[in-house]
């Protein structure tokens, strides 16, 4: 009973406990909240005192912008008031300038027009005297105005066509000094790069002889070795009564080398008979065709030309043994080619052009005795058939005059074949060629109206013409010139070059008595 009313005592107790907490805890938070409401009045009775000084602090400040904003628009409206006032000054007194001009440019034209009356007044009159001193001069002169003025205009056409042909002659002659001089200039520059040795070869070759006893065992029995050395080479052997040589004659140079050589050897080996003539025979050819290639090989190198088809190099070669009016022919290529490629340096063309084309330019000649048809158009077939340029095969076709050179390279080979034919000890040929020569110079420049006498001199390489003053004036002598120069080149072949010099001289003699 008791512990019952413990618990009773205990819950009664534990209630008002909570109760009086309850209590306590709903004033605590009254006053807090009345606190919270306090301080928000206070907060916003600040706010709104702090919000009203701003307003008026902003008024006040918009207030001031806008009286200085006013302030600064009168003072430019003043100032631009001020410059408005200026240019209307400055624009009156232009207006009265103006006006003072205009009314002196009107009295100028006044007086402008009044000179322009009394010009045109004169021009009448001058016309006027004009027609009566036409008049007078043709009742004088017997002759209208319109022949006058033709007299007058042929008089003038026959002074200008003098003075023309003059000046043509001074300017042909300015324009061929200074040519020849660069001409001489670039062609001895040329000369004194390359000079190459010429030594005249001949159609047979001489081999020597051990002793006499040699010749019989040449000939062999009945003549047995003879005919068969001279079957397989194709050359005549010449054995007379030259002591210890024998003679190998043949127009096929490369056959007499072939001769040669087997010759020789049979001579060293000393057992000679037609078996051991074969066998020399063909050692000898393959040595030949071992020289040809490696002289092909080294022109090509010398030169500088590359890319050859291996039959060109071959052919090259075969020039070593190839000999033109006693000129050996692959030396004067090599000399062509130098010449060639000199020249065009020097003019700024194509010089590896001009040195290929001046190597292969008398290319036709290592075969034109097997061959129908100058060396000029078996060369150019020979180009064509291996794939040479164009450019190559035009200067090569050009450097004989059978087509018109269209390039310089083309001109540049043809001026350089001329150059190497013609130097001194170069080229031979015989009395009787020469002589007809000579007098076939002559004969030309004698065949002109005009001439009177005509000398072929330095070898034919000039010649000298005396034409008659009394019917040969200057500028037909120069004509003269050119006519015969154009006869040469059509009618006669020849080497290098040929001046031709025209004299004219009028001689005065007279005696003292």
């Amino acid at each position: 009973m008791i512990n019952w009313l413990v618990y009773v005592a205990i819950a009664v107790g534990t209630g008002l406990l909570f109760s009086l907490g309850q209590a306590w805890r709903q004033r605590v938070a009254r006053e807090k909240l009345a606190s919270a409401d306090e301080a928000a009045r206070k907060i916003i009775d600040e706010a709104t005192r702090e919000a009203e000084s701003k307003k008026r602090e902003a008024l006040l400040e918009a207030k001031e912008e806008l009286l200085r904003g006013r302030n600064e628009l009168d003072r430019e409206i003043r100032d631009r008031r001020n410059e408005l006032q200026k240019m209307e000054k400055r624009l009156m007194q232009k207006e009265e300038s103006l006006d003072r001009k205009s009314d002196a440019l009107e009295k100028k034209e006044a007086g402008l027009q009044r000179r322009e009356d009394e010009i045109t007044k004169m021009q009448e009159d001058l016309a006027q005297l004009h027609a009566q001193q036409r008049a007078e001069l043709e009742r004088l002169s017997g002759l209208t105005s319109e022949e006058a003025r033709q007299l007058l205009l042929k008089d003038i056409e026959n002074e200008v066509k003098y003075d023309a042909a003059m000046l043509i002659k001074e300017v042909e002659t300015q324009a061929r000094e200074e040519a020849e001089k660069r001409a001489r200039d670039i062609i001895s520059l040329a000369i004194q790069r390359f000079a190459a040795d010429h030594v005249a070869e001949t159609t047979v070759s001489v081999v020597a002889l051990p002793n006499d006893e040699m010749k019989g065992r040449i000939i062999g029995r009945e003549g047995r070795n003879i005919r068969t050395l001279e079957t397989l080479t194709g050359i005549d052997l010449i054995i007379d009564d030259t002591p210890e040589a024998v003679i190998l004659s043949g127009f096929d140079p490369v056959r007499r080398e072939v001769a040669r050589i087997a010759l020789e050897k049979l001579i060293i080996d000393g057992r000679i008979h037609p078996a051991r003539i074969e066998e020399m025979v063909a050692k000898a050819e393959k040595e030949v065709e071992n020289a040809i290639r490696e002289a092909g090989e080294q022109a090509t190198f010398d030169t500088g030309v590359h890319g050859l088809h291996p039959e060109l190099v071959k052919l090259l070669g075969r020039l070593r043994y190839r000999t033109s009016y006693g000129q050996n022919v692959l030396k004067h290529s090599l000399e062509v080619a130098y010449l060639a490629g000199v020249m065009a340096a020097e003019l700024g063309v194509d010089a590896v052009l001009a040195k290929r084309a001046g190597l292969l330019h008398d290319i036709g000649k290592a075969v034109d005795h097997q061959i129908e048809g100058s060396h000029v158009q078996i060369g150019v077939e020979i180009l064509r058939r291996y794939r040479e340029a164009p450019a190559v095969i035009h200067a090569v076709a050009a450097h004989h005059g059978d087509e018109e050179a269209r390039s310089v390279e083309a001109v540049l080979v043809a001026a350089a074949d001329a150059i190497s034919a013609a130097r001194p000890g170069a080229r031979r040929e015989t009395l009787e060629a020469y002589i007809k020569r000579l007098e076939k110079l002559e004969e030309i420049a004698d065949s002109f109206e005009g001439v009177e006498k005509a000398y072929a001199i330095q070898a034919g390489r000039e010649i000298r013409i005396m034409v008659k003053p009394d019917r040969i004036d200057d500028l037909m002598a120069a004509r003269v010139a050119r006519d015969i120069v154009k006869k040469i080149e059509e009618e006669m072949e020849y080497p290098g070059q040929i001046k031709v010099t025209v004299i004219r001289e009028t001689r005065v003699v007279d005696y003292a008595k």
